[in-house]
Protein backbone atom coordinates (compact mmCIF):
# COMPACT_ATOMS: atom_id res chain seq x y z
CA UNK A 1 0.00 0.00 0.00
CA UNK A 2 1.55 3.24 -1.07
CA UNK A 3 0.47 5.67 1.60
CA UNK A 4 1.58 9.28 1.40
CA UNK A 5 3.91 9.92 4.31
CA UNK A 6 4.80 13.41 5.41
CA UNK A 7 2.95 15.69 3.05
CA UNK A 8 -0.24 13.69 2.91
CA UNK A 9 -0.23 13.12 6.62
CA UNK A 10 0.20 16.83 7.05
CA UNK A 11 -3.13 17.36 5.40
CA UNK A 12 -5.01 14.50 7.04
CA UNK A 13 -8.75 14.67 6.55
CA UNK A 14 -10.72 15.45 9.67
CA UNK A 15 -13.93 13.46 9.47
CA UNK A 16 -15.90 16.02 11.42
CA UNK A 17 -14.72 18.85 9.20
CA UNK A 18 -14.99 17.00 5.90
CA UNK A 19 -18.47 15.64 6.51
CA UNK A 20 -20.11 19.01 6.88
CA UNK A 21 -23.57 18.51 5.51
CA UNK A 22 -22.77 18.92 1.84
CA UNK A 23 -25.34 16.30 0.77
CA UNK A 24 -28.88 17.48 0.27
CA UNK A 25 -30.95 16.01 3.15
CA UNK A 26 -33.30 13.52 1.54
CA UNK A 27 -34.03 10.95 4.26
CA UNK A 28 -36.01 7.89 3.28
CA UNK A 29 -37.40 4.85 5.01
CA UNK A 30 -36.90 2.74 1.88
CA UNK A 31 -34.40 -0.12 2.21
CA UNK A 32 -31.01 0.10 0.59
CA UNK A 33 -31.25 0.21 -3.19
CA UNK A 34 -29.90 -2.62 -5.28
CA UNK A 35 -26.55 -0.87 -5.73
CA UNK A 36 -23.36 -2.90 -5.62
CA UNK A 37 -21.26 -0.05 -4.22
CA UNK A 38 -23.61 0.57 -1.31
CA UNK A 39 -23.91 -3.14 -0.62
CA UNK A 40 -20.12 -3.47 -0.58
CA UNK A 41 -19.77 -0.66 1.96
CA UNK A 42 -22.34 -2.01 4.40
CA UNK A 43 -20.91 -5.55 4.11
CA UNK A 44 -17.39 -4.62 5.28
CA UNK A 45 -16.48 -5.70 8.80
CA UNK A 46 -16.58 -2.83 11.26
CA UNK A 47 -13.91 -4.45 13.49
CA UNK A 48 -15.50 -3.11 16.69
CA UNK A 49 -15.66 0.43 15.35
CA UNK A 50 -19.02 1.58 16.70
CA UNK A 51 -19.18 4.59 14.42
CA UNK A 52 -18.81 2.39 11.35
CA UNK A 53 -21.41 -0.06 12.65
CA UNK A 54 -23.91 2.73 13.29
CA UNK A 55 -23.27 4.40 9.93
CA UNK A 56 -23.60 1.10 8.07
CA UNK A 57 -26.98 0.59 9.70
CA UNK A 58 -28.01 4.15 8.83
CA UNK A 59 -27.00 3.57 5.22
CA UNK A 60 -28.74 0.21 5.08
CA UNK A 61 -31.97 1.76 6.35
CA UNK A 62 -31.51 5.09 4.53
CA UNK A 63 -31.96 6.99 7.78
CA UNK A 64 -29.24 9.52 6.95
CA UNK A 65 -28.42 10.45 3.36
CA UNK A 66 -24.94 11.51 4.50
CA UNK A 67 -24.09 8.07 5.94
CA UNK A 68 -22.17 7.04 2.82
CA UNK A 69 -20.07 10.22 3.01
CA UNK A 70 -19.35 9.77 6.72
CA UNK A 71 -18.48 6.11 6.15
CA UNK A 72 -16.05 7.00 3.40
CA UNK A 73 -14.10 9.31 5.67
CA UNK A 74 -14.20 6.79 8.51
CA UNK A 75 -12.55 4.23 6.25
CA UNK A 76 -9.97 6.79 5.09
CA UNK A 77 -9.13 7.47 8.74
CA UNK A 78 -8.94 3.76 9.50
CA UNK A 79 -6.66 3.17 6.53
CA UNK A 80 -4.23 5.82 7.80
CA UNK A 81 -4.09 4.19 11.20
CA UNK A 82 -4.03 0.54 10.12
CA UNK A 83 -2.08 0.78 6.85
CA UNK A 84 -4.79 -1.29 5.18
CA UNK A 85 -5.14 -0.54 1.46
CA UNK A 86 -8.50 -2.30 1.42
CA UNK A 87 -10.03 0.49 3.48
CA UNK A 88 -9.19 2.99 0.74
CA UNK A 89 -11.01 0.75 -1.73
CA UNK A 90 -14.03 0.75 0.58
CA UNK A 91 -13.87 4.55 0.83
CA UNK A 92 -13.92 4.77 -2.96
CA UNK A 93 -16.97 2.48 -2.99
CA UNK A 94 -18.59 4.82 -0.46
CA UNK A 95 -18.09 7.68 -2.90
CA UNK A 96 -19.74 5.64 -5.66
CA UNK A 97 -22.59 4.75 -3.30
CA UNK A 98 -23.10 8.40 -2.38
CA UNK A 99 -23.26 9.39 -6.03
CA UNK A 100 -25.79 6.64 -6.74
CA UNK A 101 -28.02 8.04 -3.97
CA UNK A 102 -27.53 11.69 -4.98
CA UNK A 103 -26.26 11.96 -8.58
CA UNK A 104 -23.69 14.63 -9.42
CA UNK A 105 -23.01 15.17 -5.72
CA UNK A 106 -19.83 17.25 -5.10
CA UNK A 107 -19.36 15.55 -1.72
CA UNK A 108 -18.82 12.27 -3.60
CA UNK A 109 -16.21 13.91 -5.82
CA UNK A 110 -14.38 15.32 -2.82
CA UNK A 111 -14.32 11.96 -1.05
CA UNK A 112 -13.04 10.22 -4.17
CA UNK A 113 -10.42 12.94 -4.61
CA UNK A 114 -9.07 12.35 -1.11
CA UNK A 115 -8.87 8.61 -1.73
CA UNK A 116 -6.99 9.13 -4.99
CA UNK A 117 -4.62 11.51 -3.22
CA UNK A 118 -3.86 8.94 -0.53
CA UNK A 119 -3.21 6.34 -3.26
CA UNK A 120 -0.77 8.74 -4.98
CA UNK A 121 -2.95 9.14 -8.07
CA UNK A 122 -2.25 12.84 -8.00
CA UNK A 123 -3.19 13.85 -11.54
CA UNK A 124 -6.55 12.09 -11.23
CA UNK A 125 -7.14 13.78 -7.88
CA UNK A 126 -6.18 17.15 -9.35
CA UNK A 127 -8.81 16.77 -12.10
CA UNK A 128 -11.46 16.23 -9.42
CA UNK A 129 -10.20 19.17 -7.36
CA UNK A 130 -10.27 21.46 -10.41
CA UNK A 131 -13.82 20.37 -11.12
CA UNK A 132 -14.83 21.13 -7.55
CA UNK A 133 -13.30 24.60 -7.29
CA UNK A 134 -14.87 25.56 -10.62
CA UNK A 135 -18.28 24.39 -9.34
CA UNK A 136 -18.40 25.85 -5.84
CA UNK A 137 -16.33 27.75 -3.27
CA UNK A 138 -15.94 25.23 -0.47
CA UNK A 139 -12.92 25.33 1.79
CA UNK A 140 -11.90 21.65 1.61
CA UNK A 141 -12.03 21.68 -2.19
CA UNK A 142 -9.12 24.11 -2.13
CA UNK A 143 -7.43 21.90 0.46
CA UNK A 144 -7.53 18.92 -1.88
CA UNK A 145 -6.27 21.04 -4.75
CA UNK A 146 -3.36 22.34 -2.69
CA UNK A 147 -2.49 18.85 -1.49
CA UNK A 148 -2.16 17.33 -4.93
CA UNK A 149 -0.30 20.35 -6.30
CA UNK A 150 2.14 20.12 -3.40
CA UNK A 151 2.86 16.48 -4.17
CA UNK A 152 3.51 17.36 -7.80
CA UNK A 153 6.06 19.99 -6.79
CA UNK A 154 3.91 22.95 -7.82
CA UNK A 155 4.53 24.84 -4.59
CA UNK A 156 3.44 28.32 -5.70
CA UNK A 157 0.08 27.04 -6.95
CA UNK A 158 -0.37 24.97 -3.78
CA UNK A 159 0.32 28.04 -1.64
CA UNK A 160 -2.39 29.95 -3.49
CA UNK A 161 -4.91 27.18 -2.85
CA UNK A 162 -4.01 27.05 0.83
CA UNK A 163 -4.27 30.83 1.11
CA UNK A 164 -7.78 30.55 -0.30
CA UNK A 165 -8.54 28.06 2.47
CA UNK A 166 -7.36 30.48 5.15
CA UNK A 167 -9.39 33.28 3.56
CA UNK A 168 -12.53 31.15 3.51
CA UNK A 169 -12.15 29.57 6.94
CA UNK A 170 -9.23 29.72 9.37
CA UNK A 171 -9.59 26.36 11.16
CA UNK A 172 -7.73 23.10 11.82
CA UNK A 173 -7.55 21.99 8.19
CA UNK A 174 -6.27 25.32 6.87
CA UNK A 175 -3.84 25.81 9.76
CA UNK A 176 -2.18 22.40 9.27
CA UNK A 177 -1.73 22.99 5.57
CA UNK A 178 -0.37 26.48 6.10
CA UNK A 179 2.02 25.10 8.72
CA UNK A 180 3.34 22.48 6.32
CA UNK A 181 3.78 25.13 3.63
CA UNK A 182 5.76 27.30 6.05
CA UNK A 183 7.95 24.32 6.91
CA UNK A 184 8.50 23.52 3.23
CA UNK A 185 9.66 27.10 2.66
CA UNK A 186 12.12 26.96 5.56
CA UNK A 187 10.07 28.95 8.09
CA UNK A 188 10.19 26.60 11.08
CA UNK A 189 9.06 29.20 13.60
CA UNK A 190 6.02 30.06 11.50
CA UNK A 191 5.23 26.36 11.06
CA UNK A 192 5.29 25.83 14.83
CA UNK A 193 3.01 28.81 15.47
CA UNK A 194 0.47 27.63 12.93
CA UNK A 195 0.53 24.04 14.16
CA UNK A 196 -0.17 25.25 17.70
CA UNK A 197 -3.10 27.19 16.25
CA UNK A 198 -4.28 23.94 14.63
CA UNK A 199 -4.17 22.14 17.98
CA UNK A 200 -6.23 24.89 19.58
CA UNK A 201 -8.75 24.84 16.73
CA UNK A 202 -9.16 21.05 16.52
CA UNK A 203 -12.16 19.36 18.04
CA UNK A 204 -11.08 17.28 21.07
CA UNK A 205 -13.50 14.61 19.82
CA UNK A 206 -11.40 14.22 16.68
CA UNK A 207 -8.56 12.57 18.58
CA UNK A 208 -6.56 11.39 15.58
CA UNK A 209 -6.34 14.90 14.13
CA UNK A 210 -5.09 16.34 17.44
CA UNK A 211 -2.63 13.45 17.81
CA UNK A 212 -1.31 14.06 14.32
CA UNK A 213 -0.78 17.79 14.97
CA UNK A 214 1.15 17.07 18.17
CA UNK A 215 3.29 14.49 16.35
CA UNK A 216 4.22 17.13 13.79
CA UNK A 217 5.06 19.58 16.55
CA UNK A 218 7.33 16.90 18.04
CA UNK A 219 9.17 16.67 14.70
CA UNK A 220 9.48 20.46 14.49
CA UNK A 221 10.95 20.65 18.00
CA UNK A 222 13.32 17.79 17.16
CA UNK A 223 14.50 19.79 14.18
CA UNK A 224 15.17 22.75 16.50
CA UNK A 225 17.18 20.46 18.75
CA UNK A 226 14.80 21.05 21.67
CA UNK A 227 14.59 17.43 22.68
CA UNK A 228 12.68 17.93 25.93
CA UNK A 229 10.01 19.98 24.15
CA UNK A 230 9.88 17.41 21.35
CA UNK A 231 9.37 14.63 23.90
CA UNK A 232 6.48 16.52 25.53
CA UNK A 233 4.79 16.95 22.15
CA UNK A 234 5.14 13.24 21.37
CA UNK A 235 3.69 12.37 24.77
CA UNK A 236 0.77 14.74 24.15
CA UNK A 237 0.06 12.99 20.86
CA UNK A 238 0.04 9.59 22.55
CA UNK A 239 -2.35 10.85 25.22
CA UNK A 240 -4.94 11.35 22.49
CA UNK A 241 -4.20 8.13 20.58
CA UNK A 242 -2.07 5.80 22.74
CA UNK A 243 -1.22 3.42 19.89
CA UNK A 244 -0.49 6.13 17.33
CA UNK A 245 2.26 4.87 15.03
CA UNK A 246 3.40 8.31 13.83
CA UNK A 247 3.87 9.53 17.42
CA UNK A 248 5.68 6.34 18.43
CA UNK A 249 8.01 6.79 15.47
CA UNK A 250 8.93 10.34 16.37
CA UNK A 251 9.22 9.42 20.07
CA UNK A 252 11.66 6.68 19.13
CA UNK A 253 13.71 9.11 17.08
CA UNK A 254 13.75 11.59 19.97
CA UNK A 255 14.89 8.88 22.37
CA UNK A 256 17.71 7.91 20.02
CA UNK A 257 18.78 11.57 19.86
CA UNK A 258 18.74 11.66 23.68
CA UNK A 259 20.97 8.58 23.83
CA UNK A 260 18.14 6.46 25.26
CA UNK A 261 18.68 3.67 22.78
CA UNK A 262 16.79 0.93 24.64
CA UNK A 263 13.74 3.17 25.04
CA UNK A 264 14.02 4.19 21.41
CA UNK A 265 14.07 0.59 20.22
CA UNK A 266 10.95 -0.22 22.24
CA UNK A 267 9.07 2.74 20.78
CA UNK A 268 10.22 1.95 17.26
CA UNK A 269 9.39 -1.75 17.53
CA UNK A 270 5.84 -0.86 18.46
CA UNK A 271 5.61 1.78 15.72
CA UNK A 272 6.85 -0.64 13.04
CA UNK A 273 4.49 -3.36 14.25
CA UNK A 274 1.56 -0.95 13.88
CA UNK A 275 2.72 0.53 10.59
CA UNK A 276 5.26 -1.72 8.81
CA UNK A 277 6.26 0.77 6.15
CA UNK A 278 9.86 1.28 4.92
CA UNK A 279 10.33 4.54 6.86
CA UNK A 280 9.47 2.78 10.12
CA UNK A 281 11.49 -0.33 9.28
CA UNK A 282 14.59 1.62 8.31
CA UNK A 283 14.49 3.65 11.52
CA UNK A 284 14.00 0.53 13.64
CA UNK A 285 16.80 -1.37 11.88
CA UNK A 286 19.17 1.54 12.48
CA UNK A 287 18.26 1.61 16.17
CA UNK A 288 18.80 -2.15 16.45
CA UNK A 289 22.24 -1.78 14.88
CA UNK A 290 23.09 0.90 17.42
CA UNK A 291 22.30 -1.78 20.03
CA UNK A 292 24.52 -4.23 18.10
CA UNK A 293 21.51 -6.45 17.40
CA UNK A 294 22.67 -7.04 13.86
CA UNK A 295 20.67 -10.21 13.22
CA UNK A 296 17.42 -8.53 14.27
CA UNK A 297 18.28 -5.50 12.15
CA UNK A 298 19.06 -7.68 9.14
CA UNK A 299 15.67 -9.41 9.44
CA UNK A 300 13.87 -6.06 9.41
CA UNK A 301 15.95 -4.84 6.48
CA UNK A 302 15.09 -8.00 4.54
CA UNK A 303 11.40 -7.16 4.91
CA UNK A 304 12.10 -3.59 3.82
CA UNK A 305 13.86 -4.72 0.63
CA UNK A 306 11.19 -7.31 -0.11
CA UNK A 307 8.12 -5.07 0.27
CA UNK A 308 9.48 -1.55 -0.07
CA UNK A 309 9.11 -1.23 -3.85
CA UNK A 310 5.35 -1.63 -3.44
CA UNK A 311 4.84 0.05 -0.07
CA UNK A 312 7.04 3.15 -0.52
CA UNK A 313 9.44 3.12 -3.48
CA UNK A 314 10.92 6.50 -2.67
CA UNK A 315 12.04 5.48 0.80
CA UNK A 316 13.43 2.19 -0.50
CA UNK A 317 15.43 4.14 -3.09
CA UNK A 318 16.84 6.36 -0.34
CA UNK A 319 17.66 3.34 1.82
CA UNK A 320 19.46 1.49 -0.97
CA UNK A 321 21.43 4.59 -1.91
CA UNK A 322 22.47 5.28 1.67
CA UNK A 323 23.57 1.65 2.12
CA UNK A 324 25.28 1.64 -1.29
CA UNK A 325 23.20 -1.32 -2.43
CA UNK A 326 21.75 -1.96 -5.90
CA UNK A 327 22.23 1.51 -7.36
CA UNK A 328 20.40 0.53 -10.54
CA UNK A 329 17.27 -0.45 -8.64
CA UNK A 330 17.41 2.73 -6.55
CA UNK A 331 17.63 4.87 -9.69
CA UNK A 332 14.78 2.98 -11.35
CA UNK A 333 12.54 3.32 -8.29
CA UNK A 334 13.24 7.04 -7.96
CA UNK A 335 12.77 7.75 -11.67
CA UNK A 336 9.42 5.96 -11.74
CA UNK A 337 8.30 7.83 -8.64
CA UNK A 338 9.31 11.13 -10.20
CA UNK A 339 6.94 10.51 -13.12
CA UNK A 340 4.07 10.86 -10.66
CA UNK A 341 5.46 12.93 -7.83
CA UNK A 342 7.79 15.84 -8.59
CA UNK A 343 8.14 17.27 -5.09
CA UNK A 344 11.33 18.28 -3.26
CA UNK A 345 11.86 14.90 -1.62
CA UNK A 346 11.44 12.84 -4.78
CA UNK A 347 13.94 15.07 -6.57
CA UNK A 348 16.30 14.47 -3.66
CA UNK A 349 15.75 10.70 -3.79
CA UNK A 350 16.70 10.54 -7.46
CA UNK A 351 19.67 12.84 -6.95
CA UNK A 352 20.93 10.64 -4.12
CA UNK A 353 20.45 7.45 -6.14
CA UNK A 354 22.34 8.90 -9.11
CA UNK A 355 25.12 10.09 -6.83
CA UNK A 356 25.47 6.62 -5.35
CA UNK A 357 26.05 5.34 -8.89
CA UNK A 358 28.64 8.02 -9.62
CA UNK A 359 26.39 10.02 -11.97
CA UNK A 360 27.42 13.28 -10.38
CA UNK A 361 26.42 15.87 -12.95
CA UNK A 362 22.77 14.83 -13.18
CA UNK A 363 22.66 14.36 -9.41
CA UNK A 364 23.97 17.89 -8.89
CA UNK A 365 21.36 19.42 -11.22
CA UNK A 366 18.53 17.59 -9.48
CA UNK A 367 19.85 18.54 -6.04
CA UNK A 368 19.81 22.20 -7.05
CA UNK A 369 16.12 21.83 -7.93
CA UNK A 370 15.41 20.03 -4.66
CA UNK A 371 16.93 22.86 -2.63
CA UNK A 372 15.25 25.65 -4.59
CA UNK A 373 12.19 25.95 -2.33
CA UNK A 374 14.31 26.66 0.74
CA UNK A 375 13.26 23.55 2.69
CA UNK A 376 15.38 23.11 5.82
CA UNK A 377 15.93 19.37 6.16
CA UNK A 378 18.95 17.52 7.51
CA UNK A 379 18.77 14.73 4.93
CA UNK A 380 18.55 17.20 2.05
CA UNK A 381 21.60 19.06 3.28
CA UNK A 382 23.59 15.88 3.92
CA UNK A 383 22.94 14.70 0.38
CA UNK A 384 23.68 18.16 -1.00
CA UNK A 385 27.03 18.24 0.83
CA UNK A 386 28.12 14.84 -0.47
CA UNK A 387 27.04 15.62 -4.04
CA UNK A 388 28.67 19.06 -4.03
CA UNK A 389 31.96 17.57 -2.84
CA UNK A 390 31.83 14.84 -5.48
CA UNK A 391 31.08 17.55 -8.04
CA UNK A 392 34.22 19.46 -7.07
CA UNK A 393 32.48 22.32 -5.22
CA UNK A 394 34.16 22.34 -1.79
CA UNK A 395 32.70 25.69 -0.68
CA UNK A 396 29.15 24.47 -1.31
CA UNK A 397 29.97 21.16 0.34
CA UNK A 398 31.22 22.93 3.45
CA UNK A 399 28.15 25.18 3.58
CA UNK A 400 25.75 22.26 3.30
CA UNK A 401 27.76 20.25 5.80
CA UNK A 402 27.25 22.97 8.40
CA UNK A 403 23.53 23.02 7.68
CA UNK A 404 23.29 19.24 7.97
CA UNK A 405 25.20 19.27 11.23
CA UNK A 406 22.84 21.90 12.67
CA UNK A 407 19.95 19.53 11.91
CA UNK A 408 21.80 16.35 12.95
CA UNK A 409 19.02 15.26 15.33
CA UNK A 410 16.75 14.66 12.33
CA UNK A 411 19.16 12.21 10.70
CA UNK A 412 18.89 8.46 11.07
CA UNK A 413 21.90 6.72 12.65
CA UNK A 414 22.96 5.27 9.29
CA UNK A 415 22.92 8.79 7.86
CA UNK A 416 24.70 10.45 10.76
CA UNK A 417 27.39 7.75 10.69
CA UNK A 418 27.43 7.48 6.89
CA UNK A 419 30.95 7.16 5.46
CA UNK A 420 30.72 10.35 3.42
CA UNK A 421 29.16 12.13 6.39
CA UNK A 422 32.18 11.24 8.47
CA UNK A 423 34.42 12.51 5.70
CA UNK A 424 32.46 15.74 5.69
CA UNK A 425 33.83 16.49 9.14
CA UNK A 426 37.32 16.57 7.67
CA UNK A 427 38.81 18.09 4.58
CA UNK A 428 37.35 15.66 2.02
CA UNK A 429 33.86 14.67 1.03
CA UNK A 430 34.07 11.62 -1.19
CA UNK A 431 33.11 8.00 -1.07
CA UNK A 432 34.40 5.08 -3.13
CA UNK A 433 31.52 5.64 -5.58
CA UNK A 434 31.27 9.42 -5.35
CA UNK A 435 34.54 10.79 -6.64
CA UNK A 436 34.92 14.32 -7.85
CA UNK A 437 34.58 14.66 -11.60
CA UNK A 438 37.17 17.43 -11.71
Amino acid sequence: MRVTSMAAAAVAVSVAAACSGTVSPRPSTQPLADDRACKAVVAVRADEDRDITRLQQDLRQRRDPRAAEYLGYRFVARARLSNNAGDYAVAEQAAACLESITPHEPAAWLLRGHVLHQLHRFSDAEAIARRLVSTREYVLDFGLLGDVLMEQGRITEAAQAYQKMIDLKPFYQSYTRAAHMRWMKGDLRGAIELMHAAVQAASPRDKESVAWAYSRLALYELQRGKLADASRMADASLQYVPEYAAALLVRGRIELAQGKTADGVRSLERAAALNPLPEYQWTLADALRVQHRTDDAAAIESQLRLQGAFEDPRTLALYLSTRREDAGKAIDLARRELLNRQDVFTLDALAWALASAGQTQEASALMTRALAEGTEDGRLFLHAAVIAAADGRPADASRYRRKAHALRFTLLPSEAAFGAWGALEGSRCTTPRMRSRR
